[in-house]
């Protein structure tokens, strides 16, 4: 089921498949949210839950026992239930279920608040332990964003600009789809900005970064200067994919918690790099912000 949003001269569309939100429009009806044109790549907003990533040799260790899950976990793939509404927000919740007790022995709520504001929206996720035992668990937005916004520019037209320059290197994915432990891309050498170029991705897949000092990033033009900032403070990651070899009109940009595993790591999911563990009856809320930028 698709709500529709609406803040001033902001428009949205979430739904109830997935809890994502599938459009965001500004007062020109420019379309920000990638259409998951499946030509390229059908996804447009995913949750991460409650893994980021792919899992080493495809399965983890859970309360002692091995258990799989799909890359990017089952959340992506689940109905949500509306739990509020107004016209300008919508939480959306998931539970789990006789499927996701399969994957990830635990009960839990999960709530998604999708809010517009004056310059954009936000993304809010709340991660309750509804059961006895701690909770682990990661969790991750996915946002694709259309890159060129409009039909006369092209992708090279725009890059990356962190808040502050950084000196810092990507994480480097293996082929199988996990973090090598001892490769790193060099990516930023005391700059702020990333030139977006095709041939990056095709190469490396995923820029991954872990533990910037910058909280907040913009996807932007070159000349005009139009795009979107994300604030990301709440996680401590952020990556970058586009499909590879597609020449795909969007750029993903993804404030993690938690990431793939990595090819030396014990196996237990609670030794996952930003692992999150709650007691019974605890909850985390971590939130992202989109502004658009004109």
């Amino acid at each position: 089921m698709q709500i529709n949003l609406e803040h001033g001269v902001m428009r949205a569309v979430a739904d109830t498949s997935g809890g994502e939100l599938v459009s965001f429009k500004d007062e020109n009806g420019t379309e920000y949210i990638w259409s998951g044109d499946p030509a390229y790549w059908s996804g447009r907003n995913p949750i991460l839950f409650p893994i980021v990533g792919s899992l080493k040799d495809s399965a983890v260790i859970l309360d002692g026992s091995s258990y799989t899950m799909q890359r990017h976990g089952f959340a992506r793939r689940s109905e949500f239930s509306v739990t509020e509404q107004g016209s300008d927000f919508v939480v959306f919740s998931l539970t789990e279920s006789p499927e996701t007790l399969k994957q990830y022995p635990y009960p839990f709520l999960l709530s998604v608040r999708h809010q517009l504001t004056d310059e954009g929206f936000y993304t809010e996720f709340t991660v309750k332990n509804t059961g006895e035992k701690p909770l682990p668990f990661c969790i991750g937005a996915h946002t694709a964003f259309y890159c060129p916004l409009t039909p006369d520019e092209s992708f090279e037209d725009y890059r990356l600009v962190f808040d502050q320059a950084e000196s810092a290197s990507s994480l480097m994915l293996t082929s199988g789809g996990i973090i090598s432990h001892d490769k790193r891309l060099p990516a930023l050498s005391g700059s702020d900005t990333i030139p977006l170029q095709y041939k990056t991705f095709d190469r490396y897949d995923t820029l991954i970064f872990d533990g910037l000092s910058s909280k907040g990033v913009s996807l932007v033009h070159k000349s005009s200067g139009h795009g979107v900032h994300m604030e990301f403070n709440d996680f401590p990651m952020i990556a970058f994919w586009t499909m590879a070899n597609a020449n795909a009109p969007y750029i993903c940009l993804e404030p993690w918690h938690g990431c793939a595993a990595y090819d030396n790591e014990s196996g237990l999911f609670e030794d996952k790099p930003h692992c999150i563990v709650l007691s019974s009856g605890e909850s985390k809320s971590l939130r992202y912000t989109v502004s658009c930028l004109r």
